[in-house]
């Protein structure tokens, strides 16, 4: 059946418009696109150059703290255990106490010790006092015996001046032989009373000379210094104060406000100097450490403000923060067993540096953490300088 040619014409104008059509809304949409992605890129721009350039973020921090590790200071034998584990404790609460029988003991026999020495030295300063009336006595003994001597001295002489007169008379015969004889004894007697008052004043000498030792000996022990100060006194109440001390430390306090971590002392346990009992961590201390790439942290400085959020309250509560410093060195470098670059076949990756936030105690109060939990930090670098 042949149609009309009006009919073909028709259809092929509409179907000229139809294409024209289609091609117009094509353009339209295409130019839409365009312009809805230079929107989108002028906006990601904008944030980024308004906002984004602002702020670095990582979800890579953890809470930390220093920890309080509780130790013994002596050995002994656990009496009483006072906390358990997730107890929360005071500074000055009692955590362990160690049987302080020993302790007792011990303090006792320092006492002992102590009122000992100050009676030993107070018997220094009284036989100071004894043996400074020998040296006296000793010095005059001294002069005694030189004066004695001098005596001698002069009797031998005038008994040798008689002998030679009397020899000298007696080869004239002017006196008889008994009389010479008699001189003569008188001379011998003199001659021995010197040797024995020189034998007298060298034991006198001798006497002064050892009761002046004596008395330097002792003044050594005293001299300088009063009965509280004398090194021996001092040394045992040195000994003494060390027991009252280990008696002091058989009770073990928490030195810090915190929550019992974790535990490792049990009841009858004979414990050990440095052995650890208990620790404490003093959760009212937090800080974060949030490990960002390297490539993040050209404008990170200390002082700038961090806001935080933590998995376990989750965004309803934003922790405010301040960056107090930077770790020594990436977690690879203080590794177990670090990374060797130097060796076998070598792919760069991008380290990660610990970087320290101080969180706000009253917020850390409001919503307590613990250790080790994740945190979101995302570092304001407003201030770049």
């Amino acid at each position: 059946m042949n149609m009309p040619v009006n009919a073909v014409t028709s259809e092929a104008a509409t179907g000229t418009k139809t294409a024209s059509s289609n091609r117009s809304k094509r353009k339209r949409l295409f130019s839409l696109l365009a312009l809805a992605m230079i929107a989108s890129g002028t906006g990601a721009a904008s944030y980024w150059e308004l906002m984004g350039s602002h702020y670095v973020e990582t979800d890579n921090a953890y809470t930390d703290v220093e920890s309080a590790l509780v130790t013994s200071a002596i050995v002994g034998t656990v009496a009483d255990v006072r906390v358990k584990d997730s107890q929360a404790v005071k500074k000055g609460d009692v955590l362990v106490v160690i049987d302080p029988a020993d302790a007792k003991l011990a303090l006792a026999q320092a006492e002992a010790a102590l009122n000992s020495a100050i009676r030993r030295v107070k018997g220094y300063e009284a036989n100071d006092a004894r043996l400074k009336a020998q040296v006296a006595a000793s010095e005059e003994e001294e002069k005694r015996a030189s004066a004695q001597l001098a005596s001698a001295q002069a009797d031998f002489e005038r008994a040798a001046t008689d002998l030679k007169r009397r020899q000298a008379l007696a080869s004239s015969g002017a006196i008889s032989g008994d009389e010479l004889t008699k001189v003569q004894n008188l001379y011998a007697s003199a001659e021995a009373q010197l040797n024995a008052a020189k034998a007298a004043v060298a034991q006198a000498s001798a006497s002064h000379a050892a009761a002046l030792a004596a008395k330097q000996a002792n003044a050594v022990l005293i001299e300088g210094a009063a009965l509280d100060d004398n090194p021996e006194v001092a040394l045992a109440r040195a000994k003494r104060d060390q027991a009252k001390l280990d008696l002091d430390r058989t009770i073990i306090r928490s030195p810090v406000d915190g929550i019992v971590a974790r535990r490792e002392v049990e009841l009858g346990q004979r414990v050990q100097p440095s052995a650890p009992l208990v620790t404490v961590v003093p959760i009212q201390n937090m800080h974060v450490n949030a490990n960002f790439k390297e490539v993040q942290l050209k404008d990170v400085r200390v002082g700038q403000r961090v806001e935080l959020v933590s998995d376990i309250y989750g965004e309803d509560v934003v922790y405010h923060g301040t960056v107090t410093g930077f770790d020594g060195g990436t977690g690879a470098a203080f590794a177990l067993i670090p990374a060797q670059n130097a060796t076998g076949n070598w792919i760069k990756v991008v380290q990660r540096l610990p970087v320290r936030v101080q969180l706000d105690p009253a917020e850390l109060q409001a919503h307590p953490l613990r250790v080790g939990l994740t945190m979101t930090a995302k570092v304001d670098l407003s201030d770049r300088s």
